[in-house]
């Protein structure tokens, strides 16, 4: 691996500065997208989930459909054998073979009676399922419709930023090639502990950009002086003069529209 250019203290502020700007502009364009991305996968997996759920409750009422024709048979089978022992009664030789056909007549009707109201109780199951189902398609055309919409905005979104974004991260690596590993860890730790990912800011109004803690005019001048790299004490973050700042915004906001 290449040893990284030295350079001075100054062209060091530069590069950590450019390289702020770059990624400030890369944070920016991921905060308009905002929630958006969770937004539609939530969305996918609700989708998802009635569907399966539909599919439950199809699957359940052809189950239910299937047990009603088996009772259906059921009842014909034990009409038949009704049939069957009655016709045998007509044969009987004493009343103990008759009472015996009977207990098997009376067994077979206790059969359809109780084949009877399991097909009414199937039938109020399948009701139910099927308002479940009617319901659940509602809720699932709604959802639908939500998340074409969504992904109509994501799209639109993506299409006018994902270009930008990726030139943007390219750019932001090559900065990060000039600038040595020590400092860039520093910069990416300082990113990562304040909420607004901003680890170098210029002094405005003599406090570190967007603070309201003061910079003693002693190490203000320090700072203009860019012979050393200078940290804020209270939010820990790198300091550089508004010339510097501005110098280098000009620069890279000729950059950015190129991009």
């Amino acid at each position: 691996m290449a040893a990284k250019p030295e350079g001075s203290v100054e062209e060091k502020l530069r590069a950590l500065y450019d390289l702020q700007l770059i990624d400030s502009r890369v944070d920016e364009i991921r905060n308009v997208r905002g929630e958006l991305p969770l937004e539609v996968e939530d969305l996918e997996d609700e989708v998802l989930g009635l569907k399966t759920r539909m599919d439950k409750l199809k699957s359940d009422v052809e189950t239910i459909n299937f047990e009603i024709t088996a009772k259906k048979n059921l009842i014909e089978e034990s009409k038949t054998l009704i049939k069957k022992y009655a016709e045998q009664q007509k044969n009987v030789r004493n009343s103990r073979e008759f009472n015996s056909l009977s207990k098997e007549v009376e067994f077979q009707e206790l059969e359809i009676q109780l084949a009877e109201k399991n097909i009414k109780e199937f039938k109020v199951q399948i009701e139910q399922k099927k308002e479940v189902v009617a319901s659940t398609k509602e809720v699932l055309g709604e959802r639908e419709a939500h998340l074409k919409h969504k992904k109509g905005e994501l799209d639109a979104i993506l299409s006018e930023t994902e270009k930008e974004e990726s030139t943007l991260l390219k750019k932001s690596e090559e900065f990060e090639a000039k600038i040595d590993d020590r400092l860039i860890k520093a910069y990416k730790r300082i990113r990562h502990n304040v909420k607004n990912g901003l680890a170098v800011v210029p002094i405005e109004r003599g406090a570190s950009g967007g603070s309201f803690f003061t910079i003693p005019p002693q190490v203000q001048v320090e700072i203009a002086s860019r012979k050393k790299i200078i940290t804020d004490e209270h939010s820990g973050r790198i300091l550089v003069d508004p010339t510097l700042a501005e110098e280098e915004s000009e620069k890279m906001n000729k950059l950015f529209k190129k991009i």
